[in-house]
């Protein structure tokens, strides 16, 4: 997963230029075209969102705005590459997401054969069924 770490700007609602819309654009267009790009979207300012936080069997709501924005999430990509290398050399190829300085985290998602043998045959059952059934709502 590829992560374009939130600004003041973005916290604040600005919106991005023609020019840098453009310039994603293809940028996501090259993605495709290489067959990595699985998912991709910005978000919206953390004030028009919420946190749950779980403590035991309590769940308690807290809306946004947030006030730490190095720790916010502007927007995402989801990739399938070979390794964080490639990750990096295409990250390195990428439009800067914000207008001034901006930073891009990279973060290996897990696959079923990282849990081992906590991920039984049943489970490994049922997230095949899940996923497929996510498939088809992606295809819509």
């Amino acid at each position: 997963m590829v992560i374009v770490k939130a600004t003041q700007d973005s916290e604040a609602g600005v919106m991005p230029s023609e020019q840098l819309l453009t310039e994603m654009g293809k940028y996501n267009e090259e993605l495709v075209k290489a067959g990595i790009m699985l998912a991709g979207e910005g978000l919206h300012p953390s004030s028009k969102g919420a946190r749950v936080q779980f403590s035991g069997t309590n769940r308690t709501v807290i809306d946004g705005p947030f006030t730490e924005t190095k720790e916010l999430i502007a927007g995402y990509w989801l990739w399938q590459v070979q390794s964080i290398e490639e990750a990096i050399d295409w990250v390195k190829r990428c439009p800067n997401p914000m207008p001034g300085d901006s930073e891009i985290e990279i973060r290996p998602v897990f696959e079923a054969d990282d849990f081992g043998e906590a991920l039984t045959p049943e489970l490994r059952e049922q997230e095949e069924r899940i996923r497929e059934r996510t498939e088809k709502l992606t295809q819509r």
